[in-house]
């Protein structure tokens, strides 16, 4: 006899994909193990009783009228003699007869064996086994999409995934924060909610991101005092879970694999229920438990004709019409299966009644095998898919990863990296980090915050704490912003910095800055700038004084323009690609510096000499080979600062004289050779840097510059020094290094105020030991070989050496 259990195999592979057995499939599988039931019965019955008891059915011989009128005779002359009388010694014995046939016991089995094969309907012979066949491939079509190589691996996916967001503390959490709410609570999330989803722009709309925190239930906002009620163990397991759903995701809505096998293995099923039904109503009228058997053995055994007795008969008949009850019940669920997969939309999946009960409103509609199996559990629990929804929302795992860096960065870690930037302001900077941790906005003092490669930045309404924030820094970061954020930042902020890969990347809010002062762009723009109508929203930037462009603009964008009234400083610093169209430079009147760095310039532009308040002028890094427009620039009286460095000029005008205002000047790594007498009637010269070119003599008129700091003439050919040099008494930095110099002149103790002194790189062989006359002169402001350092007097060496 085989045991129902070894028929297990065929059921589910793991108890876990109970989950995804609604309740008509675990009904039809107990009908199943009815149904087989019933098969191993009658199959039991048919190995261990006989099947089928036949006897010879009796036909009188015919016999002649002579013999019996004999017999007739001889009995009638014979005397009967009388029964023997029973005695107390002798009691009467009855005896017994039937129908002789002479037959014995392997001819009965003989006989039973032929009527069982010939003279018994195949269906009285083979019901329990076609019960057993039909019910195993019942089984089979069940359970084959767990079995399906294609299929099993997603589900096995699935299901370890399903399990352990339902058991993840985070999932608990998650829904925990928002369970306590009253109804009115929710209802008036859900107007919110509604009211979010179809304003599309307004006065803030157009500022803030779509995905604004208006739309996020204030519950759901990270709760600082039971932050530590999530280890940082189940946050990393947490975190891994979140990228497992997406990943998984992304694969499973690729097809819809699971829903057709699901589909098939059901028609399948449905088919076969038809078959069974058609002719299993026809058959079982054939289970008789009479038979006759006419068979030609009379040879062997004496008799042709015999009547039969099917000994199940009558309880195969029972078992065949309760089965046929069983199939036609098992048919039914299959067709009301067959329904429900049609009649509803199975390849999509939507969260909406878990969006409306939990307040997370960003979980995301699922489509193909991932809806599929959603519905499928839905009809086991529905809370396995509200658990499950934790982990596709992206707002609840912004929300793991803010609580997880809140634990990683406290206060006083945060307080560690603190520095001051090169405005003078307290910094705080974080680099790579998963997200803004909201520890930061309990450091009040901080003045400056900078964010670097940070994905999916949000800055909520907290940022308020920080009354003395006044920069903020942006580099590649995509940042939201709550509305109470905004507009803290549109009375306080004073300088934006943004660096950009992708024009996406520009905050949208960023224009809305009413009192934002400086504003630095970094990245690669279109061509087409000044068409772009986003950066035409500068004009609303009312205390925008200094704008820095670095990108690769060919011409100056028109959003420029609108803020020319206001603007002191414009900086463009191109990656080479030349600049063109420079006529709306005319139109900032007010602006005092302007840097065009790296061009393409090949000539100074006339529209410069337009700009009567321009103070500083920065060419660096251009195609600048003649610069005889230099003669306009008398008409500068304010410009004090004049930059051509890093071009290709080859000489200097003699109407550079003309420029008496000048008190910074560069002409360093360019190709001048002369350098003319008439340079130095610009008296008023603090700065001027001659380096990186080829002169070879320095005329003496440079005694004339008495207000001279700074004086390089690095890296050219210079030969020697004119003592007049010496005369310029408030010099502080000299730097002579890398010439063909041969003597320094005992002159140089003159310079009292000389604090470094750059001669390495020349041919010197003893430095002057008036070199001690120079207080203010250090060993560490003194560049030059070692060797040559050991030249000067003991003492000196000593006095440079002392702070």
């Amino acid at each position: 006899m085989i045991p129902v259990t070894e028929f297990r195999q065929f059921s589910e592979q793991q108890p876990a994909f109970r989950v995804l057995k609604p309740w008509w499939d675990v009904f039809t599988d107990y009908l199943s193990v009815a149904m087989l039931m019933i098969g191993v019965f009658g199959c039991t019955l048919q190995v261990m009783q006989d099947k089928i008891i036949c006897l010879p059915k009796r036909v009188q011989p015919a016999q002649n009228h002579s013999s019996i009128s004999n017999v007739s005779q001889a009995a009638a002359s014979t005397t009967p003699l009388p029964p023997p009388k029973p005695s107390p010694t002798n009691p009467a014995t009855v005896e017994m007869k039937g129908l002789k046939t002479d037959l014995d016991l392997q001819q009965y089995s003989f006989i039973n064996q032929m009527c069982y094969e010939r003279a018994l309907h195949w269906y009285a012979k083979y019901f329990p086994y076609l019960v057993l066949i039909h019910t195993l491939v019942f089984m089979l079509c069940s359970n084959f999409w767990f079995k399906f190589p294609g299929s099993s691996s997603k589900i096995e996916h699935f299901i370890s995934i399903l399990g352990k967001c339902f058991d993840s503390p985070w999932t608990t959490r998650a829904l925990s924060e928002v369970s306590g709410e009253d109804s009115e609570e929710k209802d008036s999330r859900k107007n919110n909610v509604n009211r979010s989803n179809t304003i599309q722009s307004g006065p803030e709309g157009s500022l803030v991101n779509s995905q604004s925190l208006k739309s996020i239930p204030e519950k759901f906002v990270v709760d600082k005092t039971t932050a530590g009620a999530l280890d940082k163990k189940e946050g990393e397991q947490a975190k891994a879970l979140f990228e497992k759903v997406k990943k998984f995701r992304l694969h499973v809505e690729e097809g819809d694999i699971l829903y057709a096998m699901y589909v098939r293995q059901t028609v399948l099923k449905v088919i076969k229920f038809l078959i069974i039904i058609a002719y299993n109503s026809a058959l079982v009228s054939k289970v008789q438990f009479t038979v006759d058997c006419n068979v030609d053995i009379q040879d062997m055994t004496g008799y042709r004709n015999f009547s039969c007795n099917h000994t199940m008969a009558h309880l195969f008949s029972k078992l065949s019409f309760c089965y046929l009850c069983f199939v036609s019940i098992y048919g039914l669920t299959c067709l009301y299966t067959l329904y429900w997969l049609f009649y509803r939309s199975l390849r999509e999946y939507s969260f909406e009644y878990v969006r409306q009960e939990t307040g997370i409103d960003d979980i995301p509609d699922v489509k193909n095998d991932f809806a599929f199996m959603l519905h499928m559990i839905d009809q086991y629990d529905p809370l396995y898919s509200k658990r499950f929804a934790v982990f596709l929302s992206e707002v609840s795992e912004n929300k793991l990863k803010q609580l997880n860096l809140n634990n990683e960065w406290t206060p006083d870690k945060l307080r560690q990296k603190l520095q001051t930037n090169a405005h003078n302001r307290l910094e705080l900077p974080l680099i790579m980090l998963s997200g803004l941790p909201d520890t930061v906005f309990e450091i009040t003092e901080l003045q400056s915050l900078k964010l670097e490669i940070i994905k999916n930045v949000m800055i909520p309404a907290t940022i308020a704490q920080l009354d003395n924030l006044q920069e903020l820094s942006l580099h590649q970061c995509s940042v939201k912003i709550h509305s109470a954020a905004l507009s803290f930042l549109k009375e306080n902020l004073k300088v934006l910095s943004v660096k950009f890969d992708d024009m996406r990347e520009l905050p949208p809010w960023m224009y809305g800055l009413r009192n934002l002062e400086e504003l630095y762009l970094v990245g690669s723009l279109s061509h087409d700038i000044s068409k772009n109508v986003t950066l035409e929203s500068l004009r609303d930037l009312k205390s925008l004084k200094i704008l820095s462009i670095k990108s690769n603009v060919s011409k100056i964008p028109q959003a420029v323009v609108d803020v020319s009234s206001h603007l002191q400083k414009m900086c463009i610093h191109n990656d080479g690609t030349k600049l063109v169209m420079l006529n709306n430079l005319k139109k900032m009147t007010n602006l005092t510096e302007l840097e065009l760095v790296h061009c393409d310039l090949e000539r100074i532009p006339h529209a410069v000499f337009s700009l009567l308040s321009l103070q500083e002028l920065d060419l660096k890094e251009n195609n600048l080979k003649s610069i005889e427009e230099i003669v306009s620039f008398q008409h500068l009286r304010k410009l004090t600062v004049l930059k051509l460095w890093y071009n290709s000029i080859s000489y200097i005008p003699e109407h550079i004289k003309k420029l008496t205002s000048l008190e910074r000047l560069s002409f360093s790594h360019n190709k001048i050779e002369v350098l003319p007498s008439h340079l130095f009637l610009c008296n008023k010269i603090r700065y001027l840097d001659l380096s990186y070119n080829d002169i070879r003599f320095i005329p003496p008129e440079i005694g004339v510059l008495q207000s001279l700091q700074y004086f390089s003439i690095t890296s050219n050919k210079v030969e020697s020094l004119p003592d007049e040099l010496y005369f310029c008494k408030k010099l502080k930095t000299l730097k002579i290094g890398k010439n063909s110099l041969s003597v320094l002149s005992p002159k140089i103790g003159n310079l009292l105020f000389l604090s470094y002194l750059d001669v390495k790189g020349n041919h010197f062989e003893i430095l002057p030991p008036e070199l001690g006359d120079c207080r203010a002169l250090k060993r560490a402001g003194l560049v030059v070989e070692d060797a040559l350092f050991e030249t000067l007097p003991s003492d000196v060496r000593e006095q440079m050496k002392t702070e």
